[in-house]
Parts: structure tokens; sequence; C-alpha cells
């Protein structure tokens, strides 16, 4: 889904904040992202379109940040990091075994990211951006299963736009 009117009119006022228009992309895909949890295709072209670049650098822009969702995700996104702290204390096996639990899951997206800085806590995860570990695939989906219980509080929501994490 694209912008709406009154996206496309707080964009404008973002817009405006900055001394040159292309300041905004981050704040536009935020805008984006917090209406449908996700950026999409229409949404990045109308930002490119407000911003006076090719829908391309909006792309190259929203690709790079692990933090922007390019396609629909579950309402609590898990995020494992497999770089070299988690990676030798098992941060691979704890992906790939969290991945393989939630796969069938509308409401868990388990992503793989780079450094979250946490290392002193490998192998680390974020829940919605909220900071978990060392864990192993038991405890890790514990903590989930928490956060889909109502046990534990997403502070952000992801996925579907703005919905209740499910009880």
């Amino acid at each position: 889904m694209g912008l709406t009117d009154a996206d496309q009119r707080r964009a404008q006022q973002i817009i405006d904040r900055y001394p040159y228009p292309k300041s905004a992309v981050l704040p536009l895909l935020h805008l984006a992202q917090d209406r449908d949890g996700w950026v999409s295709p229409e949404a990045m072209e109308q930002i490119a379109e407000l911003l006076g670049l090719t829908p391309a650098l909006v792309l190259g822009t929203c690709s790079f940040y692990t933090m922007f969702k390019r396609e629909p995700a579950g309402a609590l996104v898990v995020s494992v990091c497999t770089n070299l702290s988690c990676m030798v204390n098992g941060g691979f096996d704890l992906f790939d075994q969290l991945r393989s639990r939630y796969q069938e899951s509308s409401d868990v997206s388990v992503e793989e990211v780079e450094c979250i800085a946490h290392c002193d806590h490998a192998p680390a995860f974020q829940v919605n951006y909220d900071f978990h570990g060392p864990a192993d695939a038991h405890g890790a989906a514990d903590v989930i299963e928490q956060y889909l219980d109502g046990r534990l509080a997403a502070r952000t929501i992801s996925g579907t736009a703005r919905q209740e994490v499910p009880r």
C-alpha cells in the first residue's frame, strides 16, 4: 500500500524540516512502515517522487537497514545475531532452530541479522528490538512465547500495522 493523503501531508511536514529533501528518506521510510508494518514498493516509489530521487535510491536505503521490512512480517519480529561473537556461541544454531519452529507462524517472523551490539550476551537476539540473550533455542522460544501470551509486552509493533500481538 502506498502513502495515504494524510501520510503525504505528514511527509511534507517532515521534508520541510530538512535543508535537503534527500535527508528525509529515513523518517519517510519509518512513516510508511509505521502504518503497514513494512515498506511496500508503492510507498518507496512515492517517497522517491516526494524527494526527487529514483526509486532505486530509496530501495537501496531501505534494503541497507535491517529494521525496514520489504515484505509483510509477523507481529513479532525475532532478529537473531549471527555475527562473530554470536556465531562462535551458537548463533547459527539458534537462528536455524527458531526459524524452523516458527516458519509456519503468521505471528512470528524470524530473521538473521548482523551485529546487534549485544556481544556480551552472545548468542543474542531481539524481539521487536528488545534485547535478549544469551539463549539457546529452548530459552529463546520461551521468551517468544511470553510475548505471544502477554507475559512480556513488545515495546514496538511490527507486522500488521498497529495490531496487538496475539494473546
